[in-house]
């Protein structure tokens, strides 16, 4: 099946490809937002908010079909 990810901020570094955050993965079928995490090599300490379709959730809710998930780094400032 078939992902899309977004990703934010200082996520991006790991798209250097899609300059936007955008990427498309193929996954299995019953994969969770952690084991999509670590198939595109992202360390799960550097995300704070997870999103899938516009609602967050956990590292363990499992990715449907044409979903969008949403991965955002902890957010700084003063």
């Amino acid at each position: 099946m078939v992902v899309e990810v977004r990703l934010y901020a200082t996520l991006r570094r790991y798209t250097p490809s899609s300059p936007n955050g955008v990427i498309t993965v193929d996954v299995p079928d019953g994969i969770t937002v952690l084991d999509l995490v670590k198939k595109i090599t992202i360390d799960p300490s550097e995300i704070h908010l997870i999103m899938i379709n516009g609602i967050g959730c956990e590292f363990e809710k499992i990715i449907g079909n044409g979903d969008r998930v949403g991965l955002f780094p902890p957010v700084g400032g003063g």
